[in-house]
């Protein structure tokens, strides 16, 4: 059986250092806001949308408020700086970290929106060997597999009852 499981990967800066690299090669500077928000994104792994982000920022206690418009420029910012990889989920902007993290896929379900991250190096190979053959200079690829998750597939399947006419 095949090992689908994301390896680590070692950096040289934390996410914020690198954020700050990156806003001083573009002559700007980094505010409270633009710290709170590198801090929230940074401080667990999950996907998101801006929605969500905002949810969270205002959920922390002892932070400031940050507007609507500075988390979805922050957003774009952050996935301009390497930091984050912004997804298009049935048309949902969603976004996972991508500094640090491992070349991986994933598996989206479309009922439930559930994401499963997952790496295959048979899905490697065979991406080298089609850029081998077309002469191309491969630096990765992404890969969404659309479906129906076990949970959400075993609630269809469930039977009608009698009173669930009622």
């Amino acid at each position: 059986m095949s090992d689908f499981s994301l390896e680590s990967v070692d950096v040289a800066l934390s996410p914020l250092a690198r954020f700050e690299e990156f806003l001083q090669s573009r002559g700007k500077r980094m505010t409270q806001q633009r710290r709170l928000i590198v801090d929230e994104v940074f401080s667990r792994h999950e996907h998101f949308d801006a929605d969500e982000l905002l949810e969270m920022l205002a959920q922390t206690s002892g932070r400031g408020k940050v507007s609507r418009p500075t988390v979805y420029r922050m957003l774009g910012e952050l996935v301009d700086a390497g930091l984050l990889r912004k997804m298009d989920l049935g048309g949902r902007a969603v976004y996972e970290h991508d500094y640090g993290y491992p070349q991986h896929d994933h598996l989206h379900c479309q009922k439930c929106n559930k994401l499963v991250e997952f790496h295959s190096e048979e899905l490697k190979k065979i991406r080298d060997a089609v850029g081998r053959e077309h002469r191309f200079r491969v630096n990765g690829h992404r890969l969404i597999i659309t479906g129906i998750c076990p949970e959400c597939s075993k609630a269809r399947k469930r039977r009608s009852r009698p009173l669930d006419l009622v």
